[in-house]
């Protein structure tokens, strides 16, 4: 994707999310382009479940499932994917847990980086990036969650036993100065401790408004993440609790 064409996708995206729904002419105008160089844009969106495209207008992805949040601050989310990407080399394997930072940053990989394996317990990052030239994909059994496509349980704890792993990527629904990192779902919170008990270091991927919000459950301790990755929005408060519990922190612009 070019430069252009990628700020061009940042401000559909923007626009949609700002008008959750847009008729496909308006949205043109306002980008200033043909509607045969739109549709391509949106035929690309559209292929990645990022938005729907009905009866002349535009709206974000589905909300029942990852594909809504992914339109959500895109252009936010694939800076910190790119990040992410930069500390992980070519033949490594690592482990991604759902999100749409990490789908973004699964994409990053098997679209940019070779022999990378990535083992996931994600049904829709497993079938996100499929068809990109260098996916190489270890999907971890489970029981199944529909709404966010992940598989959770002892059966995911069974499976990723026979991993080891230097880094995993995870999302977090929230943050709590006392317990850390938190979830909003108890049995995914819970596959991601399985999962990092395999790992030599946790990051998170998240940007910075989930530093104001809550989750239900706790996700991980402080002393179990090495480090995060965020947006430059990220409360001073915290980020400075962050360095007294000896967690590093990246800062992306936005």
């Amino acid at each position: 994707m070019t430069k252009k064409q990628n700020e061009r996708q940042k401000k559909m995206l923007d626009a949609i999310a700002a008008c959750e729904r847009i008729e496909v002419a308006k949205l043109a105008e306002l980008l200033g382009v043909s509607k045969v160089t739109l549709r391509k844009d949106l035929d690309q969106l559209k292929e990645k479940g990022i938005i729907r495209h009905e009866r002349g207008y535009v709206l974000p992805g589905s909300s029942d499932d990852i594909n809504n949040r992914l339109s959500y601050h895109y252009e936010t989310k694939r800076k910190i994917a790119q990040a992410a990407a930069e500390l992980i080399k070519d033949g490594e394997a690592v482990m991604i847990e759902s999100g749409s930072c990490c789908a973004i940053l699964a994409e990053e990989l098997a679209a940019n980086r070779r022999d990378v394996r990535i083992i996931t317990n994600s049904a829709f990052i497993a079938a996100y990036i499929r068809r990109l030239p260098y996916a190489k994909i270890v999907l971890l059994g489970g029981d199944y969650q529909n709404e966010s496509q992940v598989m959770v349980g002892p059966i995911v704890r069974a499976c990723v036993q026979g991993f080891s792993v230097d880094k995993l990527f995870i999302g977090t629904d929230g943050f709590s100065p006392e317990q850390g990192f938190t979830g909003n779902d108890h049995l995914r919170s819970e596959t991601v401790r399985d999962m990092a008990k395999q790992a030599e270091r946790v990051i998170i991927l998240t940007e910075s408004e989930k530093f104001s919000k809550r989750g239900l459950v706790p996700l991980l301790p402080f002393n179990r993440i090495s480090m995060v990755i965020t947006d430059e929005d990220v409360p001073v408060e915290k980020e400075r609790l962050l360095g007294e519990q000896g967690v590093s922190l990246i800062k992306v612009d936005t």
